[in-house]
């Protein structure tokens, strides 16, 4: 597939470039400093901001799909209204290119501890994450009740990693989940990155998952 990736350069997105390229699809990067990739077979690298619609548009057209790792940054001090303000414009830009499938990685936040009630919003969430991280899982957590409501054709998918999301390598051994927090041997279950990515690029190329959430952990 030719598949455009946002946040390439990031923790999940890094994970997912080396994923995409060695499956063998072509993979079109969208970075605003595109000298942070460094060139490889397979791999173009556009520039672009993906706060700007327009441009997103502009980059992604004529892909088949697209896979977004976006995040402003933690130590961003507007991180709550530029995560959601980039999320939107990179919808928006599928939509205006006509690139129907989108892959959003999220975050755990939106997942449901109990019927009503998700963990971004428990006492626990707030006293064991860093403060500087929680307006980040809010957004995303709002932007996931955005797409939900999404009236448009965009064949969206919203990708909730496991809560304790590390470093490691790559496994294959990973689950799928819907709404609930995962749980392993009574503890918050986890993933690494290598395995999350293997997951998301598994449902990209099986159709997976389409206006849906879903959550992977091992």
């Amino acid at each position: 597939m030719n598949v455009a990736l946002i946040g390439g350069t990031g923790f999940v997105g890094a994970a997912l470039l080396e994923e995409l390229l060695a499956r063998g699809h072509q993979v079109r990067a969208l970075a605003r400093t595109p000298s942070k990739l460094a060139a490889r077979a397979g791999l173009t690298v556009v520039q672009a901001d993906v706060l700007d619609a327009a441009q997103v548009a502009k980059a992604v057209a004529g892909t088949d799909a697209i896979v977004s790792a976006f995040n402003p940054g933690w130590e961003h001090p507007d991180l709550y209204n530029q995560f959601l303000a980039g999320s939107k414009a990179v919808a928006q830009g599928a939509s205006q290119a006509g690139v129907k499938r989108l892959i959003a990685v999220g975050g755990a936040g939106s997942l449901f501890v109990a019927p009503g009630v998700q963990l971004v919003d428990t006492p626990e969430f707030k006293n064991h994450v860093p403060a500087n991280v929680v307006p980040g899982a809010q957004a995303a957590r709002d932007e996931l009740t955005r797409l939900q409501k999404e009236e448009g054709a965009l064949d969206w998918t919203f990708v909730s990693p496991a809560p304790m999301l590390a470093p490691g390598e790559r496994t294959g051994r990973y689950q799928f989940g819907g709404d609930a927090v995962p749980m392993k041997d009574g503890q918050l279950a986890g993933i690494t990155a290598a395995d999350l990515a293997a997951a998301v690029v598994d449902v990209l190329e099986q159709g997976r998952y389409v206006r849906e959430r879903f959550v992977a952990f091992s």
